[in-house]
């Protein structure tokens, strides 16, 4: 009994340090931004050299680098999929390569890339977890469920949504549905209240520690929250073209990775050359569409104080060209994660909608965002718990109807099984 006390004590505390690293992360994240993107692009406009073509020229410069780090280091950080899946399978994730993560996962977004966080975080997390456990074998079985914990901690805090984070170490959970897990030589049987438990504190640790980082420091981290949504009849008359514009753009998803993948197969192994053909091409949509570039996290913001003096022709082709660009990038050496950016793309195609229909802008964005995810995901509920603390409450139904929609469209199998390699 002790010892389990101990243990979900330690557990509280590892949350919280995965939240704080998670918080770090993206404070580190939007200072560098700040600085390439924003004092950068001012020196060159005063010493006169034009700042139009700039996300060509830095972009393709960050993909240079990319590829000299990947060459180097290796294929690092592996996706939150492969890190999730591997803890599920063995308990662990393998730490030998954790600063090669981090910076991994941390380069590609410096230099603009459209995809997300959650991949580095989730890893390096993982890894620490594993790390720890290591080193208190004493506690048998129980050191699997600190690794699960972990990563549902640092999930938790990357997007704000507890649930969510809970949710995910769940998913693929069968084989493990009898509770039974080993240790070494130890084979002990982990009740699933003192799992709930270990995940519950976890994640409470996490969140809890953001919240005091944020109001100590200033908020760094996750996607700002809609606290209003309006329903009448113009608003539910639009629900289903919205959310089936969502689902084209969740289904479009699919092909262009599908694209994305043979270009990478024509440019064999030149693990340099990719990333920098991705830089160019992501560069040369941002000169026109600047919000097709990054992860989206702070765009959003951004979008939401700027959508009103935008047309609905910009925002609409932004959110399908942030698909685009997340799949070039995921494809071409930009490792890194999917959902922020295509959280950001429905937010933008909603926005959007909205524009040129005149309703409600956040039940457009529930809309059109949650059709998104779900068409995507291929897990409507799991697409639901992602938005919840996005969008009101009062949104929930709105996102789940949307969600199963956007799942509901057909994508072919082997452009399923394309997408997961």
């Amino acid at each position: 009994m002790g010892k389990r006390v101990v243990f979900i004590i330690g557990t509280i505390a590892f949350g919280a340090f995965a939240g704080a690293f998670a918080w770090a992360f993206f404070f580190l994240m939007n200072m560098g931004i700040g600085f390439l993107w924003g004092t950068v692009p001012a020196w060159l406009g005063q010493a006169g050299l034009p700042a139009l073509f700039y996300p060509i020229a830095f972009c393709a410069l960050g993909g240079l680098v990319i590829g000299l780090f990947t060459k180097r280091f290796g294929d690092y950080p592996q996706d939150m999929n492969t890190v999730m899946g591997e803890v599920k399978k063995t308990g662990r994730y393998e730490y030998d390569h954790l600063g090669a993560s981090f910076f991994g996962a941390l380069l590609p977004l410096l230099f603009g890339g459209s995809i997300g966080p959650e991949a580095g975080l989730t890893g390096v997390i993982a890894g620490l977890c594993t790390w720890v456990g290591d080193r208190l074998r004493f506690m048998g079985a129980e050191m699997r469920e600190l690794t699960e914990a972990g990563t549902a901690a640092v999930i938790s805090a990357i997007f704000s949504a507890p649930l969510f984070g809970l949710a995910v170490p769940v998913v693929g959970a069968a084989d493990d549905s009898r509770g039974q897990l080993s240790a070494g030589d130890i084979a002990l049987e982990v009740p699933k209240a003192l799992k709930c438990a270990i995940y519950v504190t976890a994640v409470a640790g996490a969140l809890g520690m953001m919240v005091l980082l944020g109001s100590m420091v200033g908020s760094s981290a996750g996607l700002p929250h809609f606290s209003e949504i309006a329903f009448g009849t113009a608003e539910l008359a639009w629900g289903m073209p919205l959310a089936l514009v969502g689902a084209l753009a969740g289904w479009l998803f699919f092909p262009l990775g599908v694209l994305a993948r043979k270009i990478s197969s024509l440019l064999g192994r030149h693990v340099v050359l990719k990333p920098v053909i991705a830089g160019l091409a992501l560069g040369c949509v941002g000169v026109v569409l600047p919000f097709a570039m990054f992860a989206g996290e702070a765009q959003t913001e951004q979008l939401a104080e700027s959508w009103t003096t935008l047309g609905a022709g910009i925002l609409i082709a932004t959110g399908f060209m942030k698909v685009l660009t997340t799949q070039l990038c995921l494809n071409l050496g930009w490792r890194g994660g999917h959902f922020f950016p295509l959280i950001f793309a429905g937010i933008s195609i909603g926005y959007g909608m909205a524009t040129l229909t005149g309703i409600d802008p956040v039940f457009a964005l529930c809309a059109t965002t949650g059709a998104l995810l779900g068409a995507t995901m291929r897990q409507p509920l799991m697409a639901a718990l992602l938005l919840f603390l996005v969008f009101p409450v009062k949104g929930a139904f709105v996102l789940l109807i949307a969600a199963t929609i956007g799942y509901a469209i057909p994508v072919p199998s082997s452009w399923l099984e394309a997408n997961q390699q």
